[in-house]
């Protein structure tokens, strides 16, 4: 078989409030809203779609690793140390949920943030070199 799995296409978040929900992502990550009912929201964000999804009380996409600790499930990339510390700053100033830039151990910095919902996301200063090759981005740090 020559075929590969390509890409990721779609996310689900759970979220206890479509509405709301919806329009945190629309506000506060300056996602674009493609459809909304009451059990669900598609969303153009990151090139890819996330669909938020009405899910039972205290649901998240977090989980607990071997130890102990709660973990994200989706990180975000940004082109170098100096966006990541411009959208961190931007996070901060709509009153997100953020955590400190943190060394990893790995090439590049991270922070973490929280939806409306509880669900916590990662950001990368490190674009993938795919990414920067489709879409001709300069390396810029």
């Amino acid at each position: 078989m020559n075929e590969k799995l390509l890409r990721v296409g779609t996310t689900y978040i759970p979220v206890a409030d479509v509405e709301l929900s919806s329009e945190w992502y629309v506000t506060n990550l300056e996602a674009e809203l493609n459809y909304k009912d009451e059990d669900k929201a598609i969303l153009n964000l990151a090139n890819q779609s996330i669909f938020l999804v009405k899910s039972k009380e205290n649901e998240s996409a977090n989980f607990i690793d071997v130890h102990g600790e709660e973990r994200f499930s989706l990180t975000f990339e940004v082109d170098g140390l100096k966006a990541l510390e411009n959208v961190r700053g931007n996070f901060i100033s709509r009153g997100m949920k953020v955590g400190e830039i943190e060394v990893r151990g790995h090439s590049g910095r991270n922070f973490v943030f929280y939806d409306v919902d509880g669900n916590k996301f990662d950001v990368w200063s490190e674009l993938s070199p795919t990414f920067r090759e489709k879409y001709l981005i300069s390396k810029t740090k």
